[in-house]
């Protein structure tokens, strides 16, 4: 259980209301588009646009928006998006990964530079955080996959390289370069995934206070907010009862 609960420390994303929801689908449609433009409309053959649209399917996504999305790749008003990472420090001395698609670089820079700033935190160079992070593939399937036998025993014949089950779902782990194969391997033992993505895995955890975890959870909370930050990565480690306390907030 502790490893689940681990690794939902890593990532924060907000998202229990409707417009937060909304937000949520626009960002996994902008990753559709861009997977599509790059490597063309067809999921067997465009390993990026598969995960891609698994990760929509897994958020519940509308096939309707999913299809629009893949379509607004090849329509000539089409934006261009590129693809940015940001790297620095939060409070407590947290390292933090920042991922967007943006199609104003400057924009995009200045509005981080500003939420960390604001927060307690200082953006850094490029690299200056990374090699404190493992890229690695993420498979999530909820309980009703099957008990953790089960899932232990498909995760190894798909090739996965870690699994940690607990009563809300089972996390199975596997290389970055791995993820394609493994993911189709387990959907065909297990069923559809509930989420499958590339994320970034901090090598050590970093504690956090009660008092930096408030600062903190806000800073990810502004990067997240923003419309072209995809995802957001963080080593810090803060107790469940911290956590719930400033969720609840």
């Amino acid at each position: 259980m502790a490893g689940h609960s681990q690794f939902k420390n890593i990532m924060h994303r907000k998202g229990r209301q409707d417009a937060a929801r909304s937000k949520l689908f626009s960002k996994l449609a902008r990753e559709i588009t861009v997977a599509a433009k790059e490597g063309g409309p067809d999921p067997d053959g465009n390993p990026r646009l598969r995960l891609a649209i698994q990760a929509a399917k897994g958020q519940s996504m509308p096939k309707d928006n999913i299809e629009r999305a893949v379509s607004k790749a090849s329509g000539g008003d089409a934006e261009s998006y590129e693809e940015v990472r940001y790297e620095g420090y939060g409070p407590g001395g947290v390292a933090l990964m920042v991922e967007a698609l943006t199609d104003n670089r400057n924009r995009t820079a200045g509005a981080v530079r500003s939420y960390f700033t604001k927060n307690g935190g200082a953006l850094g160079e490029s690299g200056s955080v990374a090699f404190m992070f493992d890229r690695v593939g993420e498979i999530v399937y909820p309980p009703s996959a099957g008990d953790a036998d089960t899932v232990l025993e498909a995760a190894i014949e798909a090739g996965a390289d870690d699994v940690t089950s607990d009563a809300d779902a089972h996390l199975i782990q596997t290389a970055f370069e791995d993820l394609g194969a493994v993911a189709k391997a387990l959907e065909a033992a297990l069923g559809e995934a509930q989420s499958v993505r590339a994320v970034w895995k901090p090598q050590t955890l970093t504690p956090v206070d009660k008092d930096k975890a408030e600062t903190l959870m806000k800073l990810i909370a502004a990067l997240d907010d923003d419309d072209d930050v995809q995802n957001v990565y963080a080593n810090y480690d803060v107790d469940e009862a911290t956590l719930e306390q400033l969720s609840a907030a």
